[in-house]
């Protein structure tokens, strides 16, 4: 208990000035997101000075308001769970915003980030058990595909299968001509079938680093003189590869995959750039292009979110797999 409340207290103060920067860093930014308002609505006629202060009013940018009056509004709207109006998609909510995006990107990159993580750790385990073997000769490919910058990998991935052999669409996230959006079998087909060639990029892009961490860790572990008393007892390859040495070395691999899995909403931007992807990465191009405080403070607090809950669970994760640090602790 006292490990848990410990991780705990910190990550509550994590999370306070984490929220504390979403708060400051958009209106640190240039631009108005009011004059941008007040400008699309000087296109239908003239705007009075009432509709000027209830739009300051809408997006929380109240001038004759001090920062930190804005700031408790914007901490009491948190705890109301208000996140504000969308300036870009008006009169949209944010969070229906993030409600309809989120979805996209967790299918699309995390399942991606999942299955590299375990595809490359297993190939690791199995490279670095037998050392010398061909898989062990595999690495160097695997990380060559890593070295490459990751939009380079995917425009070549879309010249390559979607413009010279047209195996996979070159955009979106559906075929919008055919199916119809729900649980239903063709709507769930198309989504797997646009999805397959960004998952390609990006599980290409990160394997051969789990792969190569692995492998090593693997190498450096059966050095170790419990390895060796394992071995002297006569026990199977199998349980002493699975359970001694891949339960040791795959710590740190733990630790770097929810940093990864943490970031999924916030890799996902360049991913849906260059895809078209409907993912909460468009959306939050979007809100940075036309200054929407609102859609950007809850795209951010969803990142924010998602870091710290994924650290924290890697934390009690590893009180699980490794005791001596509840000891410590």
């Amino acid at each position: 208990m006292r490990y848990l409340s410990r991780k705990l207290g910190f990550y509550l103060v994590a999370l306070w000035a984490a929220l504390t920067l979403n708060f400051l860093i958009p209106r640190m930014m240039p631009g108005d997101p009011v004059e941008i308002m007040l400008a699309k609505l000087g296109q239908k006629g003239p705007v009075t000075p009432e509709s000027r202060e209830a739009i300051e009013a809408m997006l929380g940018t109240d001038s004759s308001r001090p920062l930190w009056a804005q700031y408790g509004d914007y901490l009491a709207g948190l705890a109301n769970g208000d996140l504000g109006v969308s300036l870009v998609f008006f009169p949209a909510p944010v969070s229906s915003i993030i409600g309809q995006t989120l979805p996209w990107t967790i299918g699309l990159i995390g399942l991606a980030t999942i299955i590299s993580f375990l595809t490359g750790v297993g190939l690791g385990t199995l490279a670095g058990w037998k050392r010398g073997s061909w898989m062990d000769n595999l690495i160097p490919v695997t990380t060559m595909f890593q070295s490459v910058p990751y939009f380079w990998l995917a425009l070549i991935l879309l010249f390559l299968l979607g413009s010279v052999w047209p195996v996979f669409p070159l955009n979106g996230g559906y075929d919008v001509y055919t199916v119809t959006p729900g649980w239903n079998g063709p709507f769930l087909a198309s989504v797997v079938y646009y999805g397959t060639l960004p998952a390609l990029t990006i599980i290409l892009s990160s394997i051969g680093g789990w792969m190569l961490g692995m492998r090593n860790m693997m190498v450096s572990t059966l050095s170790d003189d419990y390895m060796v008393t394992a071995e002297a007892k006569g026990l199977r390859s199998r349980r002493i590869m699975m359970r001694y040495a891949a339960r040791n070395a795959v710590l740190p691999s733990i630790s770097g995959f929810a940093i990864s899995l943490g970031f999924v909403v916030a890799g996902s931007i360049i991913t849906e750039a260059v895809f078209s992807y409907p993912g909460i990465g468009s959306a939050l191009l979007q809100a940075v292009g036309g200054n929407d405080y609102a859609l950007m403070q809850g795209i951010l607090l969803i990142i924010t979110l998602s870091v710290l809950g994924a650290n924290l669970l890697v934390d009690l994760l590893y009180s699980v797999i490794d005791p001596r640090i509840r000891a410590r602790g």
